[in-house]
Order: C-alpha cells, then sequence, then structure tokens
C-alpha cells in the first residue's frame, strides 16, 4: 500500500518558520532571512507539495483547506511529540495516511474503470481495422513488413529493436528513433503484449501492436501509463540473439 509521508514535510515547514521576527530584538537585522529569501523558500515549499499532488494523481483539490491545514499546523502550540498536540486540529494528522490512500485507492479504481470502458471502445474499432489480426489473448496486430519469417524470436530470445510507444489517442510515451542504435529487450522480461508479438515477426519485419491492458501494465498502470490502459507500439525488429541455456556441471 502507497504512503505519504505529508508529516515529514510539515516538520520542514515548521522548522524553515521557526524564525519569529518578534522575538529577534538585539538580534542583527542582516542575520535575518530577507524577503527575497522568504519568498524563495515559500516557492520552493509550494513545489514540493505541488509535486506530491502531481506525483500521486490527486486532481482537483480544495486548496483553501490546504491553506487552513497549513496555517493550522505552523500556528500550533507545544510539542508534535504530546498526546494532546493532535486534538487541536479537526482531522488526527496520524489518520493521513488511512486518509490519502482511501482517496487514491478511490480515484485510481474510477479512472481503471473509465478507462476499461474506453479499452473496449479502441479494441472494438482497432478489429475491424484492415489488415489487423486478433489473437487468442486479445492481442491485436497489423504486419507491415513481414521480414525473414523463417526467423522469429523465441520466448527467451534476446531482440534488437527500434520502436514507439504511443497512447490510443496518438500521445507518444517513449521512442527509440531510426537515428538512435536500436535497444536490445530480452522477451522473457518484457510485458506479455511484447513476448508474445515479437515472435509474429520475422527479423527485419515492422508492426504495430495493439497491446490490451490485461497483457501490459493492467489495473495498476505504470509511471506515465495510467490503469487499464491500452498500448500502442510501432516496432521494428531489427535482429535476434538466441537464448542459449547455461551448462550444468
Amino acid at each position: 500500500m502507497r504512503t505519504i509521508k505529508i508529516l515529514a514535510i510539515a516538520a520542514v515547514m515548521l522548522s524553515a518558520v521557526a524564525c519569529d521576527s518578534g522575538k529577534n530584538a538585539g538580534v542583527a537585522k542582516e542575520l535575518i532571512p530577507s524577503k527575497s529569501q522568504v519568498d524563495s523558500v515559500s516557492y520552493v515549499l509550494g513545489l514540493s507539495w505541488g509535486s506530491v499532488i502531481k506525483g500521486y494523481n490527486l486532481g482537483d483539490l480544495n486548496f483553501s483547506e490546504i491553506k487552513k491545514g497549513i496555517k493550522d499546523i505552523v500556528n500550533a502550540k507545544g510539542n508534535q511529540t504530546d498526546t494532546n498536540f493532535v486534538k487541536q486540529f479537526k482531522i488526527d494528522p496520524n489518520e493521513i495516511n488511512m486518509i490519502m490512500n482511501s482517496y487514491i485507492d478511490k480515484r485510481s479504481a474510477y479512472t481503471a474503470a473509465v478507462n476499461k470502458a474506453a479499452q473496449d471502445k479502441f479494441f472494438a474499432e482497432i478489429k475491424n481495422k484492415a489488415g489487423v489480426v486478433t489473437t487468442e489473448s486479445g492481442l491485436a496486430y497489423l504486419l507491415q513488413e513481414a521480414g525473414d519469417e523463417s526467423n522469429k524470436p523465441g520466448p527467451r530470445d534476446t531482440v534488437f529493436v527500434h520502436y514507439k510507444l504511443s497512447l490510443k489517442d496518438g500521445t507518444v510515451v517513449e521512442e527509440v528513433p531510426a537515428t538512435d542504435p536500436s535497444v536490445s529487450l530480452t522477451l522473457d522480461g518484457v510485458i506479455a503484449g511484447w513476448t508474445e508479438g515479437l515472435q509474429l515477426i520475422g527479423e527485419g519485419g515492422k508492426a504495430v501492436l495493439y497491446v490490451p491492458a490485461e497483457l501490459g501494465y493492467g489495473e495498476r498502470g505504470s509511471n506515465a501509463i495510467e490503469p487499464n490502459t491500452p498500448l500502442v507500439f510501432d516496432i521494428q525488429l531489427d535482429s535476434i540473439k538466441r537464448y542459449v541455456a547455461p551448462v550444468t556441471e
């Protein structure tokens, strides 16, 4: 289960604002951070919290409540280790992981449901596209150049490829362009859609693989890939390195 260590960020905030100008009588003013420094620290703390919001895909939050939470913890009295400390807040900060995980799980479930419906519609259209073949697993592919049909990779072979990964709307997620050296991938160490799809291409061939989420990153997604997201791979199979079983004594 994922957890977000917001309290650690709050602790940084508390230590950063500990300097109270009202308690600095007699201290040289040049030792006090300038307004520019205060503004810079304020901004980078905003970036830090914003990266949490963006990284966990938290959606449209109530920023007035975020501001209130910041003020509440900055203005809180007493030691954070005291049992009475948390009574100053309308929600116990110790419940943060439970509250956050519940929220994230619900958002993920909603996103997965929406994407699953969109994937079903996408594959219903793809299957009717000229030249597209659908396998028993649900993988759809369009063979653009067959290559050497007598020389196809096996499930444990290493392939050298150029490829482009796109989402169904055409958004490019990553690419190894033709101007770059090919990359090597072992077929028993990649997503199931690649393991199956590359074995359908002869050396030197090209194909488009339409990979359903079930053969890709599934209900969890990965980095820029949302849950239940189909993947579109434009692949050129440059060469094959055969698997050689290790010799046992």
